[in-house]
């Protein structure tokens, strides 16, 4: 994605209490929501009016009642925003936040593994372009992954893309075995197995919580595996007090608001850097969301034919992931496979 600049001296002069108030004043003006996801800066999560992960998020998206959507998260998300809301004016505080998943699978490589497939379901983790979601089958999140894949037959051969590591995870936990992609979150891929054990042994009483798109070795490490709303249910429904987080730091705010007597450590990386802090998510600042609902954009454009094609599969992930074995029958019916690029011809 090329790098796009933004002029931001117009703000420089705002403090943040006036940047805030200003944000809220804007909001109320343009009849916005404000959706974060919990990777944002604290203070971004605190005046959003819907915080979540992924999937809580597309969730949300579909039934909001406002005019503009101003999305405080990476680029993925905002365009599933936007897939699902075309008559919403949809805003991304730069246009910069990307996500290395959706960087691993540019589409035309992912309408080549499809093609050399072709008898394989797609299913693909919602970490992706608007162009790969027009490509896949069903959308899943670290959230519904698991749930969506039991419903599939095991007849049905499944390509899993782009995380590798969230695609072992569900194939160790289904028995499902599928076709991986190999792409990775940089950020959950940097966690060390060897310094989370020594961290440990700091503090024996800890519980080790982790995010799926960690490597096998790490996950073995921990008590409890799941996504990052899920990770977040865990600490505040646990007696234990003490817990080491393998996930990005973002989640530690909400964390420590909805159980502030209980103890959150940051789970370190392999190479002494702040890596589990995503950069691409850290894009995004308090100035940049003030100033793109003050002067509405940058706006996430998707053409209409790939906003429909793209649209069905993230439908589908709803209602397998919140259906029962009747709704995913109907799902799995309409998909027409051997597969047959319905793109051809078309600009992707």
């Amino acid at each position: 994605m090329p790098e796009i600049t933004i002029d931001m001296a117009p703000a420089a002069a705002m403090d943040e209490v006036s940047m805030v108030r200003e944000i809220l004043r804007l909001k109320e003006e343009m009849n916005a929501v404000i959706l974060a996801h919990y990777y944002q800066d604290s203070i971004i999560q605190d005046i959003a009016d819907i915080r979540g992960d992924s999937y809580e998020l597309s969730r949300r998206a579909r039934e909001v009642d406002a005019d503009v959507i101003v999305f405080a998260g990476v680029h993925f998300m905002a365009e599933t925003a936007k897939i699902l809301n075309p008559g919403k004016t949809v805003l991304l505080p730069d246009l910069n936040a990307g996500c290395s998943l959706a960087e691993s699978a540019p589409a035309h490589l992912f309408r080549r593994f499809r093609a050399m497939h072709p008898d394989h379901l797609a299913v693909t983790y919602i970490n992706c372009t608007a162009e790969v979601k027009a490509l896949s089958d069903i959308i899943c999140t670290s959230s519904s992954a698991e749930a969506i894949l039991e419903k599939i037959p095991a007849e049905i051969p499944i390509l899993f893309s782009p995380d590798k590591n969230l695609g072992a995870y569900v194939r160790g936990k289904t028995g499902r075995q599928m076709l991986l992609w190999q792409g990775v979150c940089t950020v959950h891929e940097q966690f060390s197995e060897e310094l989370i054990r020594e961290l440990r042994a700091q503090h024996p009483e800890a519980e080790v919580i982790a995010h799926p798109e960690c490597e096998g070795a790490v996950l073995r490490q921990a008590d409890f595996i799941g996504s990052t709303s899920a990770l977040l249910q865990y600490v505040v429904d646990r007696p234990a007090t003490r817990f080491i987080v393998a996930t990005e730091a973002g989640i530690m705010h909400q964390m420590q608001k909805r159980a502030p007597e209980k103890e959150f450590i940051a789970a370190p990386p392999n190479n002494g850097c702040a890596c589990n802090v995503c950069d691409y998510m850290k894009v995004n600042t308090l100035e940049k969301l003030y100033l793109c609902m003050r002067d509405r954009t940058p706006e996430i454009v998707v053409p209409e034919d790939m906003r429909l094609r793209a649209l069905r599969p993230i439908e589908r992930m709803l209602e397998m992931a919140q259906g029962d074995e009747e709704a995913a029958r109907r799902v799995l019916a309409e998909i027409p496979l051997p597969w047959k690029d319905a793109a051809i011809g078309m600009d992707l």
